[in-house]
């Protein structure tokens, strides 16, 4: 995993914490927040994953 993987991963899970916190508290901002810092991380982690294959598909390629 790279640091991409690894944060993104990291934030959504925080949010997906932060935005059931507001469910269990009725604060609708704080689910928003939760929602929003949920989704950056899943992008995050996407930014990481396609990174990883470029990488990999760039390491194949010199390979030959």
């Amino acid at each position: 995993m790279n640091r991409d993987q690894l944060k993104g991963t990291a934030k959504s899970a925080g949010g997906k914490i932060e935005r059931e916190a507001g469910k269990l508290t009725g604060n609708k901002s704080q689910q928003a927040k939760g929602m929003a810092r949920q989704v950056e991380g899943k992008v995050q982690k996407v930014v990481g994953d396609v990174k990883g294959a470029a990488r990999e598909a760039s390491r194949k390629s010199n390979a030959h």
